[in-house]
């Protein structure tokens, strides 16, 4: 059996150097030991995607050379421009498998309604600049009705999450004391990334999850709800360095960091950015030219 990884990018903003050093590793981790690679737009916050954000992100994938063994770009293009049921891999086109997930849940008696905000969590969970917020469980026991907000947590009981990191080691996370339990919808009806991305992987059959280190936290909480949801296909992580500013900060479509569609525009090659973002993320010893081909050498 062939195994399956992802590259889900959010079309938020245009995508950048980091985003790139995503897709190097994916695609070339899948390519060294026989994987396939699917693409997944993950659009669930519908407040900050836009479609001419996705079709950036998919001319700047065909420029690179990045070519999904499961939804290919045009696929995703055309599923835009008419097709009734949109796209199996585009979050927004997806919203009956999560209430299917949140119902099963939901029939466990794992979830509950909240009415918290999060100047609410602030207040009753106060937490240092940069340091997550732990849900205090306020809206628990409160057995707040249906009708009083959209927002749905599902509960974290105590207990401890082990899994392997294939770059990192042995790795043990405590969802219920890092975060609390998790919010799975909030109160606009937009579901979250912890939740959608577990649904996903189970729905598309991925087996290892490839990922920055900006997301290590969220293994613990994402196994615990995969559990839940019935997961019983093993699932493993790689989580690798990020591209980060002088003073430690990620790069970021928020900041505005320098997008692939400008080094397009100002005339940089895509080998010369996969050698710029290979060589940045510590593959190779300088930068240099690299093609899509000699990925798979940098992973063996």
């Amino acid at each position: 059996m062939v195994w399956r990884t992802r590259f889900a990018p959010a079309p938020t903003g245009y995508l950048h150097l980091g985003h790139v050093v995503n897709a190097i590793h994916v695609w070339g981790i899948a390519r060294a030991f026989g994987g396939e690679v699917l693409l997944r737009i993950e659009d669930h916050d519908r407040t900050r995607c836009r479609d001419d954000y996705e079709d950036a992100l998919l001319d700047d994938l065909d420029w690179l050379g990045f070519v999904p063994d499961v939804g290919r770009t045009d696929s995703f293009r055309a599923s835009r421009h008419g097709h009734p049921h949109g796209h199996p891999q585009r979050q927004s086109d997806n919203e009956a498998r999560y209430a299917a997930a949140l119902a099963s849940l939901g029939a466990r008696d794992v979830t509950y309604v909240c009415t918290c905000t999060r100047r609410d969590i602030a207040r009753h969970a106060p937490h240092a600049p940069g340091e997550e917020p732990r849900y205090p469980g306020t809206c628990r026991d409160a057995r707040h009705a249906e009708t009083e907000s959209l927002a749905r947590r599902v509960c974290m009981d105590g207990g401890m999450e082990l899994f392997d990191d294939r770059r990192l080691g042995p790795m043990r996370q405590s969802p219920a004391d890092q975060c609390g339990d998790v919010l799975v919808r909030d109160r606009h009806g937009q579901w979250t990334y912890q939740f959608a991305v577990v649904v996903d992987d189970m729905a598309h059959d991925i087996d290892v999850v490839i990922r920055g280190e900006d997301l290590l936290a969220s293994t613990g909480r994402q196994l615990r709800l995969a559990a839940m949801l019935g997961r019983e296909r093993p699932l493993h992580w790689w989580h690798h360095p990020l591209l980060v500013h002088p003073d430690g900060s990620k790069l970021s479509k928020a900041n505005r960091d320098t997008s692939i569609r400008e080094r397009r525009a100002a005339g940089v090659c895509a080998a010369a950015l996969l050698g710029e973002a290979a060589f940045l993320s510590g593959l190779l010893p300088a930068a240099r030219d690299l093609s899509i081909d000699e990925l798979p050498a940098l992973f063996r």
